[in-house]
């Protein structure tokens, strides 16, 4: 049960580390599962870290573990339809199962059953006969009840429930897994024995139907519980799968709060790798002179080895954006994606352009990152584009910061409305820098066909990518990382 609780909140987008599962396996084997409250605070104290978290655990634990228990009190109180033959409902001496002349009826004479007829009911059915399902209905068993639907459920894999109409069938699977058909069974032989002129038989019968049709219901209540916790995850989940995936000039603008967050997703993830790089690689190498150096006292033991230490710089990135209508969004959020990475990218220099090309770098600086994009989208939105008069601004104002240790971006789709496309300043920034790399949202069959001056552009660069979705730019920020350590 644990496992899947923890697959919920990974779906609902709550981190869980190896570390972290198996604190949450160790609480629970000190609180165990039968104080609600106290488990619920243990497992937030292990699993939930931030303020985002907590709510999404609270959410997560209310839907996972629902209170709402096997209730057959209701079904106890229905009044039978023949009064002659009511039991009596506080010594239930009618032969019902577990108690009175139960079980034992067969070797206790006959002082036990009603009508003359000790430990059987008419028509055959001996109580001890009942299937367990009807005896733990007809006792009202709830902690007996839950645990065997919880079973079931599991092996009927109801957590992987996606669809509304797939209510009734994992139902009707749970309830056959915790003994529907001989349940139906004991229904039956009941109903026969009433319909021979039973009363009692009869009485037990209705009372039994009843709680049938009370689980039948509660087994339906938690199947939508768990559509409620996992359908609404899943669909949210495939969603983000979509818009990863999808066009970047696609996306709609209401779209973009969610975008905003799979952006902010997949930095902490490359920070996370890189940072984790970073501290693997400043081990080194091992330094033989200074490791026996520093072990002479030990009598040529090896105790404290000592490393060299390897300087990795961190990437020196230039971006250049176009910005005109055609790529505006996809310059939108690879500009969000860059400054996302301040721990392993602090030095970012961005560079807008359109008919021209301004630095932009102090307002990423001083700004939100959201307010800094739209604030540069803003200021360029209506001017032609000329790719050749904003090479030759990089080369006045940006290009004498570019040296052997700088990673340049270009992100456009090379159309230039037929300028002069200035062919050598893109020569002279893969002369003089580390990596220049050309990202086109557009697809290889269309460069060269138009205005497009990609292929006169594309001999003059270390790299050429389409790039034109989240996973793209996911991906050539994770090889620009990569690249530099």
């Amino acid at each position: 049960m644990l496992a899947d609780f923890l697959k919920a909140l990974r779906e609902a987008d709550v981190p869980i580390s190896p570390a972290e599962t198996l604190e949450a396996h160790r609480a629970i084997d000190i609180v165990g599962w039968g104080d609600r409250d106290l488990l619920k605070d243990t497992l937030a104290v292990t699993l939930a870290k931030s303020e985002f978290e907590k709510e999404r655990f609270d959410d997560c634990f209310e839907r996972f573990f629902a209170v709402d228990e096997f209730d057959t009190d209701e079904a106890e109180r229905q009044p039978a339809n023949d009064d002659d033959h009511e039991p009596s409902e506080d010594s239930a001496g009618s032969g019902l199962p577990g108690e009175g002349g139960g079980e034992g009826g067969e070797g206790e004479g006959g002082g036990g059953g009603a009508g003359g007829q000790p430990g059987e009911t008419p028509g055959g059915a001996a109580p001890g006969e009942l299937s367990e399902l009807s005896r733990m209905l007809l006792e009202n068993d709830r902690p007996g009840l839950e645990t065997r639907m919880a079973q079931s459920a599991e092996v009927s894999g109801v957590r992987d429930i996606v669809l509304f109409t797939q209510i009734g069938q994992f139902t009707r699977r749970i309830a056959e897994g915790m003994g529907l058909q001989e349940l139906d069974d004991d229904l039956s032989e009941l109903r026969d024995a009433g319909l021979a002129g039973d009363g009692r038989a009869e009485a037990l019968g209705q009372r039994l139907n009843a709680l049938r049709g009370r689980m039948m219901e509660r087994i339906r209540d938690y199947v939508e519980q768990q559509l409620a916790l996992q359908a609404a995850n899943k669909s949210r989940r495939v969603r983000e799968e979509l818009l990863e995936q999808m066009r970047l000039t696609n996306v709609e603008r209401r779209d973009y709060l969610v975008m905003q967050n799979l952006v902010r997703k997949m930095a902490r993830k490359l920070v996370v790798l890189h940072s984790r790089r970073k501290k693997k690689s400043h081990r080194g190498q091992l330094d033989i002179r200074r490791t026996l150096r520093k072990n002479r006292g030990y009598d040529g033991m090896i105790v404290e080895p000592q490393w060299r230490r390897t300087r990795i710089d961190r990437p020196d990135v230039h971006v250049l954006c176009d910005v005109s209508g055609s790529v505006a969004n996809v310059a939108r959020f690879l500009l969000m994606f860059l400054y996302s990475l301040q721990e392993v990218l602090p030095k970012v220099r961005a560079y807008a352009f359109a008919g021209e090309l301004r630095e932009v770098t102090k307002l990423f600086e001083t700004r939100p990152i959201e307010e800094a994009v739209a604030s540069v989208l803003e200021d360029f939105a209506y001017m032609p584009t000329d790719y050749g008069r904003s090479l030759m601004d990089f080369r006045d104002i940006g290009l004498d910061d570019v040296d052997y240790r700088s990673t340049v971006i270009i992100l456009g789709d090379a159309r230039s409305n037929y300028s002069d496309p200035k062919t050598e300043v893109v020569r002279t920034i893969y002369d003089r820098s580390k990596r220049l790399i050309w990202l086109n949202p557009e697809g290889r069959n269309q460069w060269g066909t138009g205005d497009s001056e990609m292929l006169r552009y594309a001999p003059n660069c270390h790299q050429v990518e389409v790039c034109n979705s989240l996973r793209h730019l996911e991906r050539i920020v994770d090889r620009v990382l990569r690249s530099a350590l």
